[in-house]
């Protein structure tokens, strides 16, 4: 089980992660615009199974690196800290994305959908990044299975990201429309949200040296 601090600082982790603009936002809230709340929801439930495959495969594959390799879980807190420096860069730097930047796209069936959520979840790289080096920097060794605080990790951000990603399918065209009329207040999101990556990044790095 993992320490309920971990606990608490992954999950606003994620929250950070879901309001970011990434391709899951981009996607579902342009879906969402474009055919419907409806639709957007129903493309959640593939973005869903995306998160369930890369949780269990996360799972089963930090759990055999930290057991096999020598200095594992450093390694990879390391990989972590440079991951969210990333974040925080592209947060930061000017001209970053708008977190509602509506793409046109056709109306599709419910099974096509799905299917477009899943394929969107399984190749976006922050995803794939999240699960693969920043849930390691929450796992200690010392508190019981590596398996089960990869799971409750896991599930932990599948919860934050599905409960929120929901409420933008939802509102999505309300919250387009107030963000295109109060630019301002989009500047300052990415500017919290860098600065709080930032120092996440640092921290992380400097327990890494440890």
């Amino acid at each position: 089980m993992p320490h309920l601090t971990s606990m608490i600082a992954f999950a606003l982790i994620a929250f950070g992660m879901v309001v970011t603009p990434g391709p899951n936002m981009i996607y579902l809230v342009s879906r969402s615009i474009s055919q419907g709340p409806v639709a957007g929801l129903i493309s959640l439930g593939g973005v869903a199974c995306g998160f369930i495959f890369y949780m269990f495969s996360a799972a089963l594959g930090i759990t055999a690196f930290v057991l096999a390799v020598p200095f594992a879980y450093d390694a990879l807190r390391l990989g972590g800290a440079l991951y969210l420096a990333w974040l925080a860069w592209n947060a930061l730097k000017p001209g970053g994305r708008a977190a509602f930047q509506v793409r046109e796209l056709s109306k599709d069936g419910p099974r096509r959908l799905f299917a477009m959520g899943l394929v969107t979840s399984l190749l976006n790289p922050k995803i794939t990044v999240l699960y693969l080096s920043l849930l390691p920097q929450f796992i200690d060794p010392t508190a019981g299975s590596v398996f089960t605080q990869s799971i409750i990790l896991g599930l932990t951000h599948i919860a934050v990201s599905l409960t929120f990603n929901a409420i933008f399918a939802l509102t999505a065209g309300s919250i387009a429309q107030f963000f295109s009329e109060r630019p301002a207040f989009m500047l300052m999101q990415r500017w919290l949200m860098g600065t709080v990556l930032a120092g996440l990044a640092v921290r992380m790095a400097m327990d890494a040296q440890r």
